[in-house]
């Protein structure tokens, strides 16, 4: 039993040339860069601002938005690299299938359908609260029971969350380029209200809510047992806030802010141009994006005092507190609308992970079964799409949303271990784009990855083992039986057999 045997480049790309799993080439590099920026703008600069300085950064919230970029970014050097050199649906997936072998591509797919699966029931969830705020101000009010995530507030169904899933889903399963030119109106509608939070706030800010930036650090026993970091129960730290290190306990929250960039690799076989497009939607997403991520967190904590800030939706209540409802509203729609492409994009890349699994025979082959007019893999969009509306309708995820962030981690973690690997076993491939400085970058990924990771609680990495104990079981049950590579590699020792 070979469970680390790889799946070749060549056989990788050579797969995407069938055409019963041919996909459509319709995405451009600008449409990979709004991919980006749809998906990172949202839950972050909507909602986790407030929290995080109120609670761990004080002013100095930005500085842990920059860091939590340099996090992603010494990924996404890595996942440029791959991406370009080999073009194939799947992300990370793909990417340790052709290094690690067949059973960690295995576990790192099933690690990314639990975080995207569950990342967009989480956004649908946040989407649904905006958008019945914003029905209530207009008089439209919804019963509880149908608005509020289950088991709060009266909540029996999630019914904006779970229409929501199904009209994006279906909007998915119509093209991928309908599908983008959707994203790029609603991308250009948050990027404004973005923009107008910046050059408005400004004329609100006041100096003295900076004073002090980073504030003195003091302890804060009130987070123990398994809700805990992990990093505080392996050397007894005690955890603070506020001060450097309360700066750096925020990474792993504001981190959440960032997921999904590498979503814009699972498009990687419906790109144009891969080899050039891929490196510039990744980087350029990033880039982008930790920019404005550092000047709004900047404009609020300047316009209200930090430790006044909403927890909800500090934006939209600083301009309030400012005297500026008109304000609030508007950025109550440009969350409804950034939300809205986060959830897109999220099931998108859900389902090319489920597509390219399936392809391989990992999962069910008919799920990788491509739309005969529409050319997208229809049948792993609607399943996930049902998966998703299920878990954003019917079940509590707020304790389970740390989940995503540890699944993008150990993603971020292969990915970078992946290139290393590569370069090392395939010093011929033609790369088109090629990660600098390696092995230090690389190196360097891993080291932030895993300083991520322990700044998560216990009872967050107890339930990502659980599920990779599940992935485990399932993999040696199905996937590894049916796997297309094992029966390749079977009749190839046949053939040879004296």
């Amino acid at each position: 039993m070979n469970l680390f045997r790889t799946k070749s480049i060549e056989q990788s790309i050579g797969d995407t040339r069938e055409s019963a799993h041919r996909l459509r080439r319709d995405l451009s590099a600008l449409d990979l860069v709004v991919f980006g920026v749809g998906v990172i703008i949202g839950t972050g600069i909507f909602v986790l601002t407030g929290q995080v300085a109120k609670d761990k950064a004080g002013p100095a919230v930005a500085i842990s938005f920059v860091l939590a970029a340099v996090v992603c970014g010494l990924a996404a050097l890595c996942y440029a690299e791959f991406a370009s050199t080999v073009p194939v649906a799947g992300s990370a997936y793909t990417f340790a299938y052709a290094t690690l072998g067949e059973f960690p591509a295995w576990i790192i797919g099933w690690d990314l359908i639990l975080e995207l699966a569950l990342g967009s029931a989480v956004v649908a969830v946040g989407w649904s609260g905006y958008a019945a705020s914003l029905l209530d101000t207009i008089g439209l009010p919804l019963p509880a029971a149908f608005s509020d995530p289950p088991g709060e507030g009266g909540g029996v169904v999630n019914v904006p969350a779970v229409l929501l899933v199904v009209a994006v889903a279906a909007l998915l399963v119509l093209g991928v380029k309908i599908s983008s030119r959707v994203n790029a109106v609603i991308v250009a509608i948050k990027v404004f209200v973005v923009l107008l939070v910046i050059v408005a706030g400004l004329f609100l800010v006041k100096g003295a809510n900076y004073t002090p930036f980073i504030p003195p650090s003091r302890p804060n026993p009130s987070v123990e047992g398994a809700a805990a970091p992990l990093i505080q129960v392996l050397f007894g730290i005690t955890p603070v806030s506020y001060g450097w290190l309360g700066i750096f306990a925020a990474i792993a929250i504001v981190f959440f802010a960032y997921i999904g960039f590498d979503v814009v690799a699972t498009a990687a076989e419906e790109s144009r141009r891969p080899q050039r497009d891929l490196p510039i939607g990744l980087i350029g997403s990033l880039v982008v994006t930790a920019v404005l991520y550092a000047a709004v967190s900047l404009v609020v904590v300047g316009m209200e005092d930090y430790r006044r800030l909403s927890d909800a939706a500090p934006l939209a209540d600083a301009f309030k507190a400012a005297g500026h409802p008109v304000f609030a509203t508007v950025i109550s729609i440009g969350a409804v609308a950034g939300l809205t492409a986060v959830v897109l994009i999220l099931l998108l890349g859900q389902s090319r992970i489920f597509f390219a699994m399936s392809r391989d025979g990992m999962l069910p082959e008919w799920l990788a079964a491509v739309h005969p007019r529409f050319g997208t893999p229809y049948r792993s969009t609607v399943l996930m799409g049902v998966v998703v509306a299920a878990l954003a309708g019917f079940i509590p995820l707020a304790k389970l949303a740390e989940l995503v962030n540890i699944g993008t981690l150990f993603a971020f973690l292969t990915v970078s271990i992946g290139v290393l690997i590569l370069r090392r076993t395939r010093p011929d491939l033609p790369r088109s784009f090629r990660t600098p400085l390696v092995p230090w970058i690389p190196i360097l990924s891993v080291l932030a990855c895993l300083f991520v990771m322990v700044n998560l609680p216990v009872e967050t990495w107890l339930r990502f083992l659980a599920w990779m104990a599940i992935g485990t079981v399932i993999y040696f049950g199905y996937g590894h039986r049916h796997s297309h590579l094992r029966a390749r590699t079977a009749r190839r020792a046949a053939r040879d057999a004296p």
